[in-house]
This record gives C-alpha cells, structure tokens and sequence, in this order.
C-alpha cells in the first residue's frame, strides 16, 4: 500500500526529501556501518568461504545476530507505532511464499554470494577498502537488478 493509499494524499507533494543535514548523516552512518563490516572480517573472502565449508562459525554467528537484531528493531517499531518521514505508519508485512521463486532467487543470491565472496553490502565496504576488483561484481549486481526489473512483469509472482 502507497503513502497515498494509507494516507490519502501524495507524500510526494509534501516532504521534499532529505535536507542535506540528513543526508551528511546517512553517509557517515554508511561508512561508520563499512568500517564495523570491515573491522569484523565480514567482507572477508576467507571467512565466507570457510562459513560455505562449514569451518567456522564466526559468520552464522554475524548473521544469526542480524536477523535477531532486525526481529527486533520490527517489533519495537510496531509497538512504537513508528512513522516514516511521509507520516505512514511503519508496519513490514510477510510475502506469500513463491514455490519457484523463492528457491531460484535464493540459488542465483547464493552463487552469485559464493563466486564474489560477498553478498551486496559487503560489496560497497570491499570497494571503500580498496580491493577495486569488486566493481565487476557491483555492476554485475546492479546488471542483474535491471534484469529483473526489465523480465518482472513477464515471471511467475
């Protein structure tokens, strides 16, 4: 449902989008959250491919804190009752499981995860620390979103 739909008038004409105060401060929110996925080995080629072995558990142990923490912030933002910057209630609701998509998007996620070493927000911090290589990954990502884009209305939903 849109802000419109919930709202009933477009958010649009009303929030001319972020000040450049707010926008400092995503960016710097952006690269302090670069430096923690850095400083914690999380982009770490190494470390992803001993999590696919099964050799370690220092990344099951990142991405099971993760998805506790994001559970969490969803609760808290439902019981709060918390407001986006349009003024629409912010309430995530599930999706219906797709039987074929589902599966095959999480495959092409995962060996797209396996070959880079690096699912997408690991991407930009390898990038910020140097390892230029990465760029071919970022823009196959970024290829493989305008494709499902482009190839949406025409797959199973």
């Amino acid at each position: 449902m849109s802000a419109r739909e919930k709202t009933g008038r477009d958010s649009a004409a009303r929030t001319p989008g972020l000040s450049v105060g707010q926008f400092v401060k995503y960016v710097f929110a952006g690269i302090y959250f670069g430096i923690v996925l850095v400083k914690a080995e999380v982009i770490s080629w190494y470390r992803i491919q001993e999590m696919f072995h099964f050799q370690s558990i220092h990344m099951y142990g990142i991405i099971g804190l993760a998805v506790v923490v994001g559970a969490l912030s969803v609760l808290l933002l439902r019981a709060a009752k918390a407001r986006s910057v349009e003024g629409v209630v912010i309430d995530p609701v599930g999706k219906p499981f797709n039987r074929v998509g589902n599966p095959v998007g999480g495959l092409i996620f995962g060996f797209g995860w396996a070959l880079t070493g690096a699912c997408p927000g690991p991407l930009y911090a390898s990038l910020g620390a140097g390892y230029w290589p990465i760029l071919l990954a970022i823009v196959s990502a970024l290829l493989g979103t305008l494709t499902y884009g482009y190839l949406k209305p025409r797959l199973p939903h």
